[in-house]
């Protein structure tokens, strides 16, 4: 029994080890949240580097490399452009813009910080996220939102890319 454990510690446990290698899965993870007080969605996207830095020079720039000391500025600007494109927000049925506050890297991870200011009275949240699609077929991307009382998480797939919330 004891060997069974150690096994799906092991198996379970190689999934979360950082690493800079290629890894066997594609995934994002991006969560929003409402700040009632500051009246915005504030949205963390996270996405592996070495994937990010893949889509960026497929896309942009051959040269870039990721999480350098001397990471050209224009880094920002590609990625503020591409997560414009590839993440769509809608609240109440109308569509809505991040800003792109900036971004860090914690070991083989980058994290994008974006907010979507003067938001009120949300009846339904409409979230389309079609990032890595365009690099990686085996790509998902995690959604996870925390509004209003409200805790969901959705798993988007190229076939299936948008998920709703409704507050009603």
């Amino acid at each position: 029994m004891k060997s069974v454990y150690y096994i799906l510690t092991f198996l379970v446990g190689s999934l979360f080890i950082s690493s800079t290698a290629n890894h066997e899965y594609y995934v994002s993870v991006t969560n929003i949240e409402y700040a009632e007080e500051q009246k915005s969605l504030q949205i963390i996207s996270q996405i592996f580097i070495d994937d990010f830095e893949t889509l960026l020079r497929k896309r942009y720039d051959e040269s870039i490399t990721l999480a350098e000391v001397d990471e050209p500025k224009i880094v920002d600007t590609y990625m503020k452009r591409y997560l414009s494109d590839k993440l769509k927000l809608r609240v109440n049925g109308v569509a809505v813009e991040f800003n792109f506050i900036g971004k860090e890297y914690k070991d083989d991870i980058t994290y994008c910080y974006l907010e979507i200011e003067d938001i009120s009275n949300i009846q339904s949240i409409e979230v389309t996220n079609q990032s890595l699609f365009d690099v990686f077929s085996e790509q998902q991307n995690i959604v996870r939102l925390k509004l209003l009382g409200k805790n969901r998480s959705f798993l988007l797939i190229p076939d299936n890319d948008t998920c709703v919330l409704n507050f009603n």
